[in-house]
C-alpha cells in the first residue's frame, strides 16, 4: 500500500492520538442509525482543537457541552410536540454525553451525572420514536441485568428470532443500539441489547464487574427470552463487539440454546492482549486509557487486574462451540492482530465457520470495522438471516 493509500484508509481527526480518533471514526460511523450528526461532532472536535490542554478533561468538558446543546434542543422540540425531532435529538445527545464520560475513570459523580442524563436522554427517545422498544430487566443474580427488547419488524410468526447484543470492554446498550440494531430488526430479528457485567449501567449504577465466565450473563438473557411469548426459543442468536469477542463465543460455547453466535472482532488470549499493553506501558493502540482495565475488573493495581485476566482465554473453550459461527475482524486491526482472528476460527469446533476479513482496500480494516461500519452490520445482518430466520 502506498502512503498516500494508507492516508486516506486510516483517517486521524487528530493524528497522533489513536484513542480520541477512533472515538471520533466510531461516533461517525453511527450516524446513519441516528448516532451522530457530522456537525455536532465538528462543533467537539473543533472546541478540543481549541483546548489549551488536550487531556481527557478536555475531552470531557467538549462532549459534554455539545451534548448538553443538543439536549436543549431535543427539550425546545419536544414542548413544542415535534415528537420524531425530539426523538432523534434526544438519541444524539445520549451519545455525546456517554462519549463524554467514557474515558474519565475512576467515575466521579461529573461522570456519573453524565451517564445518568444519558440513560434519561435514550428512555425518552424510547417514549417518543415509532421503534417498539421495551426497557426490560434481565434476572441475574440479585441485581438483574439492565436491557432494551426491541422488537422485530416485518415479522412473519408471532415468536420472532432474537439476537442477544452484549457489549464490549468500553461500550454500552445505548451505543450498540446505535450500532445497526434497526438493521437487525427491519429483518424480523428481535434484539436483546444487554449491558452485562463490566458495562453500561451494570457496573456504573450496580456494582457489577466484569467476570470471565461470561457465559452466565448468556445463560440469564436465555432462560429471560424463554419466558417471553414473542421470541422463538430455537432461533436465539449472540453478538458482542470488541472485547465482546471474548463474551459472544465463550456464550455459545458454554450454553448450547445459543442458535448461532458472532464475535464483531476476534478476542483470543484477553490476558496476552493486556500483558503485551502493560510491558509497552500503554504505548499502543488503544480504545480506552490503561487505567480502564483496573476499573472493570474491581482490581486495585495493574499487576492484580492482571492476574484476574488469566482466565480470559478461548483455548480450551471455544473447541465446544457446535453453532452456527462468524467472526469479523480488521486486516489492519491496530487493537488486535489478525493472528488472533485466525486462532480462534481454527479452535472453534462449530462445522459452520466463517472467518471474515475486510481489507483496507474494501473498507472496514480498521477494529470493529470503524471505518465502514455499514458494510459490516449489512455483513452480519445478513448472516443472521440466513442463520436465524432461512435455516430450519
Amino acid at each position: 500500500m502506498t502512503t498516500a493509500q494508507k492516508d486516506a484508509a486510516y483517517f486521524m481527526y487528530f493524528p497522533g492520538n489513536y484513542r480520541w480518533s477512533a472515538a471520533f471514526l466510531s461516533m461517525l460511523g453511527t450516524a446513519q442509525w441516528g448516532g451522530a450528526d457530522l456537525g455536532e461532532v465538528h462543533k467537539i472536535g473543533a472546541r478540543l482543537n481549541a483546548a489549551p490542554v488536550k487531556n481527557d478533561a478536555a475531552w470531557f468538558d467538549a462532549c459534554a457541552a455539545v451534548a448538553a446543546e443538543v439536549r436543549l434542543l431535543a427539550q425546545r422540540w419536544d414542548t413544542g410536540g415535534y415528537r420524531f425531532a425530539a426523538g432523534q435529538a434526544y438519541l444524539r445527545a445520549c451519545r455525546y454525553y456517554q462519549m463524554a464520560e467514557r474515558f474519565r475513570t475512576p467515575k466521579d459523580e461529573a461522570a456519573l451525572d453524565a451517564f445518568r442524563t444519558s440513560i434519561a436522554c435514550f428512555h425518552r427517545y424510547i417514549a417518543l420514536t415509532d421503534v417498539n422498544i421495551d426497557i426490560v430487566e434481565v434476572p441475574y443474580e440479585s441485581v438483574g441485568l439492565p436491557a432494551y427488547f426491541v422488537h422485530a419488524q416485518n415479522a412473519t410468526a408471532r415468536r420472532a428470532p432474537c439476537v442477544v447484543f452484549f457489549d464490549g470492554l468500553d461500550i454500552t446498550k445505548e451505543l450498540e443500539y446505535m450500532r445497526g440494531v434497526a438493521e437487525f430488526v427491519k429483518r424480523g430479528i428481535s434484539c436483546l441489547i444487554v449491558d452485562g457485567p463490566g458495562s453500561g449501567e451494570s457496573i456504573r449504577l450496580r456494582g457489577q464487574h466484569l467476570r470471565y465466565d461470561y457465559d452466565v450473563a448468556g445463560t440469564a438473557c436465555i432462560d429471560y427470552l424463554e419466558t417471553r411469548g414473542d421470541v422463538d426459543a430455537k432461533r436465539i442468536g449472540v453478538l458482542a463487539s470488541s472485547l465482546g469477542g471474548y463474551y459472544a463465543p465463550r456464550c455459545a460455547s458454554m450454553e448450547p440454546r445459543f442458535a448461532a453466535c458472532v464475535a464483531w472482532g476476534a478476542i483470543w488470549d484477553y490476558h496476552a492482549t493486556w500483558k503485551r499493553r502493560i510491558d509497552a506501558a500503554f504505548n499502543a493502540s488503544m480504545s480506552v486509557p490503561g487505567h480502564h482495565i483496573t476499573w472493570v475488573l474491581g482490581a486495585d493495581s495493574i499487576e492484580t487486574a492482571l492476574k484476574k485476566l488469566a482466565d480470559y482465554r478461548h483455548d480450551g473453550v471455544v473447541q465446544k462451540m457446535r453453532c452456527p459461527f462468524l467472526i469479523l475482524h480488521g486486516a489492519d486491526d491496530e487493537q488486535v492482530p489478525l493472528a488472533d482472528a485466525q486462532a480462534l476460527y481454527n479452535a472453534a469446533g462449530s462445522a459452520d465457520k466463517t472467518l471474515r476479513i475486510f481489507t483496507a482496500e474494501e473498507g472496514g480494516a480498521q477494529h470493529c470495522q470503524r471505518d465502514y461500519m455499514s458494510l459490516a452490520v449489512g455483513e452480519i445482518g445478513n448472516w443472521f438471516e440466513d442463520k436465524l430466520l432461512r435455516a430450519r
